[in-house]
């Protein structure tokens, strides 16, 4: 528990924590196993709030699991309609702009996938301060967009154009679904170092799925380590 607590602790030191990446880079399912996370260890802040900005792909966003968010003790901020028959229109509610303006409220921001999606962010602009908050960017590097060092670069490149913003971190999220093995994830590390050193980033944490890979078999590429679950898969992809 106290390495998870330090990972936990050094994943929020600062208060606005902004989630970008590519389509299929897992970067929801990163936003919410963190705020879960977060809710049973370790934090700097009081409150918990998980903002998805992903208006643009209709497809595995945060506000689906608002309930077993909500249960755990976290806001969630999205779209301005509710109802399911509305749920696809690409509105978002006035009150996202309220765990911005708490300062005792930890904000973890799901934006949308590549460059076009984030554009959404820029709306919020002055809540962004340098000092009260950082660009993370989630690679996986089983997807063909980034599974080059030259193509992660220029993803990364084109969100942090899109943001103005400088990413400070890299979270390494190499999966293959259920296919991941702790091969797969160490190979995307491999990629990441790379990353990290040509663009002056820093390697945030190299994640991996509790359910399918252990941790014990991940020794060798450091301690950075975040379990995350699989709360975005829907249970009838794996019938």
């Amino acid at each position: 528990m106290g390495a998870i607590n330090s990972l936990c602790m050094r994943l929020t030191k600062k208060r606005i924590l902004i989630i970008a990446g590519h389509y299929g880079s897992g970067k929801t399912e990163f936003a919410v196993s963190l705020a879960m996370l977060l809710s049973k260890n370790a934090r700097t802040y009081p409150r918990i709030s998980l903002v998805d900005l992903d208006i643009v792909n209709p497809y595995f966003r945060s506000r689906e699991r608002s309930a077993l968010l909500q249960e755990a003790g976290i806001a969630v901020y999205g779209n301005f309609y509710e109802g399911e028959l509305t749920a696809e229109l690409p509105a978002l509610s006035a009150s996202i702009r309220a765990p911005f303006e708490d300062k005792d409220c930890l904000v973890i921001v799901d934006v949308g996938g590549n460059d076009s999606g984030a554009k959404v962010l820029n709306q919020f602009k002055k809540y962004l301060e340098a000092n009260d908050s950082v660009l993370l960017v989630v690679v996986n590097a089983n997807r063909p967009e980034t599974m080059s060092v030259e193509g992660a670069i220029r993803h990364v490149f084109a969100i942090e154009e899109t943001l103005e913003m400088q990413a400070e971190g890299i979270v390494n999220n190499a999966h293959l679904l259920r296919e991941t093995t702790a091969a797969t994830i160490a190979c995307g590390h491999v990629l990441c170092l790379d990353l990290c050193q040509r663009m002056h980033k820093e390697l945030w944490c190299d994640c991996y799925p509790t359910a399918i890979v252990k941790e014990e078999d991940l020794m060798s590429i450091g301690e950075l380590r975040m379990p995350i679950g699989m709360y975005m898969r829907p249970d009838w992809l794996d019938r």
